[in-house]
Parts: structure tokens; C-alpha cells; sequence
């Protein structure tokens, strides 16, 4: 018996020049402005929640164990099945099902933001506590409606410009929630306390001005609500109905993992086992990024001023090379390249750990943190897109995006107590050699796909 075809990520598809024009289709466009709104609220819980909770005197062994508020990443794929398949009268009735979701996790996102704003973490960390964990329920959610909506889109062949453009926009609203929301604070805090903090060589907390600054950011959301409000739904499936509701768990809940598991087999767990860590070795850094500027000494404007200019910048080179890159040479190459890349970048975070207040060294970390970020990301986005069958799109990426974060936040909420306990720089190497093991799993990953073409082009000669 022949082999079936098989689409793999792997297989260059599009010319230079078409290559490049996908990316000024309106499907593209869409997902440069959700990539926006998906990627504003990470960092507001994470990264630089840390840099405001170190600035207010928490101590960094709390700050990694709040870490695992990010854990609700991890768990999407247990709501995710409902994203994909219940409706939300009457915004499915106005938008249809992927914006009908959309737009409700958006208002989540917003309400958790202003409660943050509103919160005082010196008065108390728990208020401040379920306004974060309410922002990355609602992030977690849009997460689900919103890959379900880009793998929907477009075909297969454009997932990775789509992906790319998605994670241009995503890391562009993390530069804005990381550099972004410093310089807003920075530009809110009252002068003469700004004046006597610069004075005694430390900086001082100003609550009111994280206030504005977490305010500003919930109103950039409003380019996510206006990107769903404007955009097309994707052409509905028509589901068959279920008998009763055990066929109805059945297909929502069991079905879709059980048709991953159909297709690849055993293969599923090398798979599972790559998604798991890709992301380790930057996640269990990131977590102590922004404590670890304010304890070299970098201020707001500095952190926020070399982000904003450098960070964009490659960001934007990283994607863009990431796509284009995935689209001409195959997917599990730039995946590859981008795991050595992410690897080598917290190396370089030992280093500045080194030299101190160095804002020259700082600006050459950064830059190639994001440049390497870039590229990696698009490649893994379009590697996971390429997994999903249509049929389940939604709960099939939420389990593998999961998946993808759910051990990396796990072990980063430690990473303050192995700070407090061993240092910056050992703590940047030891994030560096976690991801040996994901270049091992990426070279059997890539001829698990060789193989995999080898039998699609056997089979295709076989039926001439």
C-alpha cells in the first residue's frame, strides 16, 4: 500500500516574490494588530509586573513564586474544547464564534488591568493577585479564539507569514507592556521624588504612577477590541450535531486529542516532548529580567529607552527573517537555528551580569535577545500551526501553546530563590544549558519530517 501524501512544515512552497507579497494581504494585516493585543497582557503579569513589584521592595523569592500566575498558559487547553465549540449568545449571534470569544476575553483583559492599576501591591499582594490571575484567564482565553481565528484565515502554505506577522505584532505589544509601560511610568512619576530617589542612587516607588501607567495600558487594548469589531469571521464549519451530550463530551472534549494522537502515533511523544521545551531556556529567564535591571542599577527610562529603540528594531528583523526564512528553506531548520540562538542570548545575560551598570552592554543583550526571539518563535508558531487538524483547531494549538509554557513557568518559579542562592550569573548559564536538550529534540523532530516527505514522494511516484 503506497503512502499518503503528507503536508509537512518543512517543504519551501512559494517564490521570493510571493513569498514577500503574503504579507500585505488583509488576512496578514488582521494578524499583526491581534498579535498586538495577545501579546500586551503577558508581561503585564509577568515581566513587568516583577520589575514593578522589585521597585516596591518585593523580595525576588516572592516575585519568581508569583510567577506561576502564568500557569494559567499552561492550562488552556481544559477551557479550550468550549472556546472551540460553544457558542456566546448573543455576541456569536453579532460576531460569530471565534469573535464572539475574542471580544469577551478582551473585556476580561481590560477589567483585570484597571484592577491592577487600582492596587497598591505595598497594602497587600493579594488584591493584586486576582486582577493578574483575572488579566491571564482572559489573555489565556483570547490565546484559544484568536489561533483557531489565524489558522482559519488562510491555507496552509501562508500559516507561516500569518504566524510571522502575528508574532511581529505580539512582541511589538510586549516592547510597548515592557518598555512601553516603564517610560509611562517614568513620565507619571512626580518630579521632586524622582529628583531625591536619583539623589540617593536608588529609585523610588511611586504607585500612582504605575497607576497611570497600567491604565494606559488597558486602553491599548482597544486595538484588539477594533481589529475584531472590523474583521470578517472565518468561514463557519458546519459541525454535525451530537446525538446526546455523552457524543458531545465525546467530540468536544476526547476527539480532538485522540485525533493527535491517531495521526502521528507513537511519534506523538517526541512531538510533545519538543513543544514541552522549545521555550524553556528564554521563559525561566524572563521571569528575572526586569529584577535583575533594577538590581544592576538600569532605571525606567533607560530599560524602557533601550527596548523601545533596539528591541523593536530586532524584533521586527527576527520575525521577518523567522517567516520568510520558514516559507523558503522549511520550518524545521529556523527551528533549529532559533533554539541555538535563544540559548546563546541568555549567555550573553551572564556576561552583562559582569559588567555591572553598562548601558552599551545592555543595548547589545537586548538587541540580540529580540533578534534571536524573533526568529524562533515564528518558526515554532508555524511548526505548531502545522500540527493542528482544522477540524479542532482551537482546543489542537491550546494544547500545544499550553504545553509549550506549562513546564518552563513551573521550573521560572524558582528562579528567585536559585538568584537569592547562586547569583545572576550562574542562573543565566544554567537557563542557557536547559536548552541543550531541545537541540536534540529538534534534529530527531526534523527527520521524523524527512522521513515522513520521503514516504508523500514515494507514494505520489507509486501512483503515476
Amino acid at each position: 500500500m503506497s503512502a499518503s501524501p503528507v503536508e509537512t512544515p518543512s517543504t519551501p512552497s512559494l517564490p521570493w516574490r510571493d513569498a514577500l507579497k503574503v504579507y500585505l494581504e488583509p488576512a496578514t494585516l488582521r494578524m499583526l494588530a491581534l498579535g498586538f493585543s495577545a501579546g500586551l497582557p503577558l508581561l503585564l503579569v509577568l515581566g513587568t509586573l516583577s520589575f514593578r513589584l522589585r521597585e516596591a521592595g518585593i523580595d525576588r523569592t516572592t516575585i519568581g513564586y508569583l510567577s506561576w500566575v502564568g500557569l494559567a498558559y499552561g492550562f488552556k487547553w481544559v477551557w479550550a474544547p468550549l472556546v472551540d465549540r460553544l457558542p456566546l449568545p448573543p455576541l456569536t449571534t453579532l460576531l460569530g464564534r471565534r469573535r464572539g470569544w475574542l471580544l469577551l476575553a478582551q473585556g476580561l483583559v481590560i477589567a483585570g488591568l484597571v484592577g491592577m492599576a487600582m492596587n497598591d501591591p505595598r497594602n497587600g499582594l493579594q488584591p493584586l493577585i486576582w486582577c493578574a490571575l483575572l488579566v491571564a484567564f482572559g489573555s489565556a482565553t483570547q490565546d484559544i479564539a484568536l489561533d483557531a481565528f489565524r489558522i482559519e484565515s488562510a491555507e496552509t502554505r501562508k500559516q507561516a507569514a500569518l504566524a510571522a506577522a502575528y508574532q511581529t505584532g505580539y512582541r511589538l505589544a510586549m516592547i510597548w507592556a515592557g518598555a512601553g509601560v516603564l517610560w509611562v511610568a517614568a513620565w507619571a512619576e512626580v518630579a521632586p521624588v524622582a529628583g531625591a530617589a536619583v539623589a540617593k542612587g536608588a529609585a523610588a516607588y511611586q504607585n500612582g504612577a504605575w497607576k497611570t501607567a497600567y491604565l494606559v495600558m488597558a486602553a491599548s487594548m482597544a486595538v484588539g477590541v477594533l481589529t475584531v469589531l472590523l474583521s470578517p469571521e472565518p468561514v463557519r464549519r458546519v459541525l454535525p450535531k451530537p446525538r446526546n451530550a455523552a457524543a458531545w463530551l465525546q467530540s468536544v472534549l476526547i476527539e480532538p486529542f485522540a485525533d493527535f494522537i491517531r495521526r502521528y502515533k507513537w511519534q506523538a511523544a517526541l512531538i510533545l516532548s519538543l513543544i514541552a521545551i522549545y521555550r524553556i531556556s528564554d521563559v525561566v529567564m524572563g521571569i528575572m529580567a526586569n529584577p535583575f535591571y533594577v538590581d544592576m542599577g538600569f532605571t525606567k527610562d533607560e530599560v524602557a529607552t533601550v527596548s523601545k529603540i533596539y528591541g523593536v528594531v530586532m524584533t521586527l528583523v527576527g520575525a521577518f527573517i523567522g517567516g520568510v526564512l520558514s516559507m523558503r528553506l522549511g520550518v524545521m531548520r529556523v527551528l533549529m537555528l532559533g533554539a541555538v540562538l535563544s540559548a546563546a542570548s541568555n549567555l550573553l545575560f551572564a556576561w552583562l551580569a559582569s559588567r555591572g551598570h553598562d548601558l552599551t552592554a545592555l543595548i547589545a543583550v537586548v538587541s540580540a535577545d529580540n533578534l534571536a526571539g524573533g526568529i524562533a518563535s515564528a518558526a515554532f508558531i508555524a511548526y505548531l500551526s502545522s500540527l493542528t487538524n482544522i477540524s479542532y483547531s482551537a482546543t489542537q494549538y491550546a494544547l500545544f501553546s499550553s504545553l509549550m509554557l506549562l513546564l518552563p513557568k513551573f521550573i521560572a518559579g524558582y528562579s528567585g530563590a536559585f538568584v537569592d542562592a547562586y547569583g545572576y550569573s550562574t542562573f543565566f548559564t544554567a537557563t542557557a544549558l536547559l536548552g541543550a536538550p531541545v537541540l536534540v529534540l529538534v534534529a530527531l523532530a526534523s527527520r521524523l519530517t524527512t522521513t515522513k516527505e520521503t514516504a508523500a514522494t514515494t507514494g505520489a511516484v507509486e501512483r503515476q
